[in-house]
């Protein structure tokens, strides 16, 4: 769908430290958000993601901190995901230097939620954070999780997408939680099945462990391609995955 292919740095966020785990468990320290966002913005990063895995009142101050202080130091896109439950919390974030909001777990208690937000600030602000797992209770096969992949629930993950987009929604983070952490590549199949029901940008997310795994996700219909871990232990550098990705002749910004 898009001309040019994204890379983007994700943060998951935890009383204002990066932290990792795998399947969304046992997380990890991984470092500074602030620091992270410049390496990445200096390593030429096309957007960053900031998601609070954790999104409990006690924390949504050092958040929308965080937030603040890498706008004012990186000057690409900034998502922001985690907590947010109304149009308040959309123009607060927007105010300290948020480009886009990430919803999730919200949305789905509450649909009417992605209308407002894109009635108020236009679709290309609101990003669909799906936590997608395999489910033979479906017809897609695949389920839509909430808290972190802990709790299913009975949304089938491609009609729920598809509900998202006709509300307003103006791209799909789509992340897979089977992988995950694992290293052991995106979810193919579940990019792919997106990519046909999508009118919007798709980002594939989880299970990135090699610069080979970047290029079969944009083959399979992805617009963007996040990572975390890989990113945060030196494994991989942007420009690594971006020139695996050239290589492979899809189009990035060097």
């Amino acid at each position: 769908m898009s001309l040019v292919t994204r890379v983007i740095p994700c943060l998951d966020v935890a009383a204002g430290r990066v932290v990792k785990g795998v399947n969304f468990e046992n997380l990890r320290d991984m470092g500074d958000p602030v620091e992270l966002a410049a390496l990445y913005f200096a390593q030429g990063a096309d957007e960053l993601t900031f998601l609070d895995v954790t999104a409990t009142v006690e924390e949504r101050a050092t958040t929308y901190d965080v937030v603040r202080r890498t706008a004012e130091q990186v000057f690409i896109p900034l998502t922001v995901g985690g907590g947010i439950r109304s149009t308040e919390d959309v123009a607060r974030l927007l105010s300290v230097g948020a480009d886009k909001v990430g919803v999730n777990s919200a949305a789905i208690a509450r649909p009417a939620l992605i209308d407002e937000i894109a009635d108020a600030f236009g679709a290309q602000v609101l990003v669909l954070s799906l936590d997608v797992k395999r489910s033979p209770r479906t017809d897609s096969g695949f389920v839509v999780t909430t808290h972190g992949g802990r709790t299913e629930t009975d949304l089938d993950a491609l009609e729920w997408a598809r509900e998202a987009i006709e509300r307003g929604a103006g791209e799909l983070l789509v992340n897979s939680i089977d992988a995950d952490g694992t290293k052991a590549g995106f979810d193919i199949e579940l990019t792919g099945l997106m990519r046909e029901i999508s009118s919007v940008p798709v980002i594939a997310s989880g299970g990135a462990g090699d610069v080979s795994h970047f290029a079969p996700a944009v083959h399979a219909g992805a617009d963007a391609v996040l990572a975390a871990s890989v990113f945060h232990s030196g494994q991989m550098t942007i420009d690594d995955v971006k020139q695996a990705l050239r290589a492979d002749g899809i189009e990035v910004r060097l």
